[in-house]
């Protein structure tokens, strides 16, 4: 199968939280460059121009059903269902049409799951491109492409630098790493009149208005958030004030954009604040979400949807709520998070086993020497390997375009993390940190990947489904055609030859929990029910929750994976089901 290659410069964003939302906007001073597919970005003040219509054209396109789609970061099904039944957000349930009315015209999905890792970038990626990582490409947070010998960092955790996240805007990054046309993108092929609006979101192809937020808010944002996750505002409560602005701001720009012109087709409004402030908030994520979603953003979806009622745009409109992971607690301190920087931190076992380890930084010179690649990611990491045999000296590098030779080159790796989890002789800090540690024969980059299977010692692997038949993880769900979903298909190598999973998701004791970064408050990724089980509701004033469920089932089918929500997306703009891709 042919590969999609890297075709724009890679950019970072803050340690890994779904930050792209808060940094994007400081672009606003600089000069307009080319987004994805060469389309310009036109700069209008809090909005982004993606394209022009031709003189004549329509300007949006009524005759199919409208739909607003709000995506939230970082919010789990039981915790926004359960405030939603006890009347805890007002002004959404009016806006899924529930209050006097018991939701009579909503439908709460109970089966939809996140994609593996349950992290911001292969979660959203997923949802709104239709295919899983191992198809797009974005496999995580960050992550590395060996065809090319760069590493993809759209939200990196192993090093902190905002700058680059602009490209994500300015020049289509998280595009090109993905490479495959948007939801926005076929939607535009059925209906080239469509009008399509995005409010702040990292997938925007296709769309006809990028709306952003104010620049300066957005410098203090990152600064603040960067601060409180290191732990450098030890003295003071991490607050949320900054990412409160951030998300009324957003919503805000929204309602500025409504007071005139036509009223867009299909309008996505994404709030970030609930993830951000989940990760440092000292009160634990259960409590700072319910708090957030309750003071902050529903008064603000109550604004929106006022606006949308002033214009008349919600008596037909399709409403969708979902988002891209849960969120987990854990303790923030050296002990628990598996960093880069310590003596005994994972990069230091790499080194220990006799590996050449790339620097943590988003581009290294075509020289560089280095034969493995770490890319950590909350409750996952990945670990990449060069065939060794091409690089045996130091400062000669290696020929990434081959596979690694399983035996000399994969199997050492895996070997030295799993001995070092029993007994903790390389890195002590990291005895028992690890639940399970995973790899497969390593195929070549053009080809589609095998599976993972668990690796138990002595170079023995155990397929996933046997071990876990054997080792029951009653707090995970659907691991096998999730870790199938990441690791099998035409970009399946960039999910690692070893991915680590950390007794995070596994444990209900949260001094039993360990994750790959540097010191949060909360993390996700895993494959548990708390990071994975994401809320799906579909509202329309005109059609009862049993139509709209069954419109449902049909669309989601026997795997719910997030991938389903642009096929749910097409289906209802449509106004049929359409067959998933």
């Amino acid at each position: 199968m042919k590969r999609a290659t890297f075709g724009a410069r890679a950019a970072a964003s803050l340690a890994a939280l779904s930050l792209t939302s808060l940094v994007v906007t400081s672009l606003g001073c600089g000069a307009p460059s080319k987004a994805a597919k060469g389309a310009q970005i036109i700069f209008q003040g809090d909005s982004r121009a993606l394209r022009q219509r031709a003189p004549g054209a329509a300007p949006n396109s009524p005759g199919h059903p409208a739909i607003l789609f709000l995506a939230f970061d970082g919010v789990d099904r039981s915790l926004i269902y359960d405030m939603l039944k006890r009347g805890e957000l007002p002004a959404l349930g009016e806006l899924l049409g529930g209050l006097g009315g018991g939701f009579a015209h909503a439908h709460f999905d109970e089966t939809l799951l996140s994609t593996l890792p349950s992290s911001t970038m292969a979660a959203w990626t997923t949802a709104m491109s239709g295919v899983p990582p191992a198809r797009h490409g974005v496999t995580g947070n960050e992550f590395f492409m060996r065809e090319v010998r760069k590493l993809g960092a759209p939200a990196p955790v192993s090093f902190d630098d905002s700058k680059p996240t602009l490209s994500i805007y300015t020049d289509g990054y998280l595009d090109a790493l993905r490479g495959l046309p948007s939801v926005y993108d076929r939607m535009r092929q059925d209906d080239p009149d469509v009008l399509i609006w995005v409010a702040v979101h990292q997938i925007y192809s296709g769309a006809d208005l990028l709306l952003l937020t104010k620049p300066t808010l957005v410098a203090h944002a990152f600064e603040h958030v960067v601060e409180e996750a290191a732990g450098k505002l030890a003295n003071k409560k991490p607050s949320r004030d900054l990412y409160a602005a951030v998300d009324k701001d957003v919503v805000s720009v929204v309602i500025k954009q409504l007071e005139t012109g036509p009223v867009p087709d299909v309008l996505t409004v994404y709030l970030s604040g609930t993830d951000l402030y989940a990760h440092i908030a000292a009160e634990g994520p259960d409590e700072a979400r319910r708090a957030y979603l309750k003071e902050v953003a529903d008064p603000a979806l109550g604004q929106l949807a006022a606006a949308l009622h002033a214009r008349n745009a919600l008596d037909d409109r399709y409403v969708v709520l979902t988002s891209d992971h849960g969120h987990t607690q854990v303790l923030h301190d050296d002990v628990h998070a598996l960093s880069t920087k310590g003596p005994e931190d994972p990069p230091a076992l790499v080194k220990k086993a006799g590996y050449r380890l790339r620097p943590f930084q988003l581009e290294v010179d075509d020289k560089a020497d280095f034969d493995a690649v770490y890319a950590p990611g909350g409750a996952m990491a990945y670990l990449y390997v060069a065939d060794r045999s091409t690089c045996p000296k130091e400062k000669t590098p290696c020929d990434w375009t081959r596979p690694p030779r399983y035996e000399e080159d994969v199997l050492p790796l895996a070997e030295a993390f799993y001995k070092n989890n029993e007994d903790g002789a390389l890195a002590p800090k990291m005895k028992g940190t690890l639940d399970l540690v995973l790899t497969r024969r390593p195929r070549p980059f053009a080809e589609d990947d095998l599976p993972f299977e668990v690796y138990v010692g002595q170079g023995r692997t155990v397929p996933v489904e046997a071990y876990l038949k054997e080792h029951p993880h009653p707090t995970y769900v659907d691991v096998l055609s999730r870790l199938r979903d990441l690791g099998v298909g035409s970009h399946g190598e960039r999910a690692g030859d070893v991915l680590l999973l950390a007794h995070n998701g596994d444990r209900d004791d949260v001094r039993q929990r360990y994750y790959f970064a540097d010191l949060y408050r909360s993390w996700h990724g895993s494959p548990s029910r708390k990071d994975s089980e994401i809320p799906l509701i579909v509202a329309h004033a005109h059609h009862a929750s049993a139509e709209l469920g069954a419109q449902v089932a049909r669309v989601l089918g026997g795997e719910p994976h997030q991938q389903k929500v642009t096929d749910l997306l097409l289906a209802l703009r449509q106004g049929k089901t359409i067959e998933p891709r």
